[in-house]
């Protein structure tokens, strides 16, 4: 049932700062510890590095002068929730997500960050480094991560 259900469209940042480690987020709805990169859901019209630089505010409180986009992900990225899930959130219309993935700079200062937003999402951050993104991430989006990291290396 779920193969029949389409794919949310999304974007998703990754976050470097000048010493080349990566913004995650602790999420607030998890009851295991998961952490991710920001992302979020592209509204319709909206081009995905709109969304970007949106969302990166909504769940970081970083001002989109504070980042460079450095790069965009040569195509979509694709993962699929677990069968347990689906039907459960997005109010059981999408069977995962598609999205387009940005590689920003931050040019700011830890100060500039500010989880406890209207749109909070994170209940903490840390910098890692790039390599430790799999290991954080929740199952299902390991490979996803993995090819990001891959993807994006020797940009940051």
């Amino acid at each position: 049932m779920s193969s029949t259900l389409p794919y949310r469209p999304c974007v998703g940042m990754m976050l470097v700062n000048m010493d080349g480690k990566v913004f995650v987020g602790q999420r607030l709805d998890s009851e295991v510890e998961a952490w991710q990169m920001p992302q979020g859901g592209i509204d319709p019209g909206e081009e995905p590095r709109d969304t970007a630089l949106r969302e990166l505010g909504e769940e970081t409180g970083i001002a989109p002068d504070l980042v460079n986009i450095i790069a965009r992900a040569r195509e979509e990225l694709f993962y699929d929730l677990p069968d347990e899930l689906v039907g459960k959130i997005w109010g059981g219309k999408y069977r995962g997500q598609r999205q387009t993935w940005f590689l920003m700079r931050f040019l700011g200062t830890d100060a500039d960050v500010n989880i406890r937003t209207a749109h909070q999402e994170f209940r903490d951050w840390r910098w890692v480094v790039p390599e430790e993104l799999p290991e954080l991430i929740v199952p299902f989006k390991k490979k996803l991560y993995r090819d990001l990291v891959q993807e994006f290396q020797h940009l940051i």
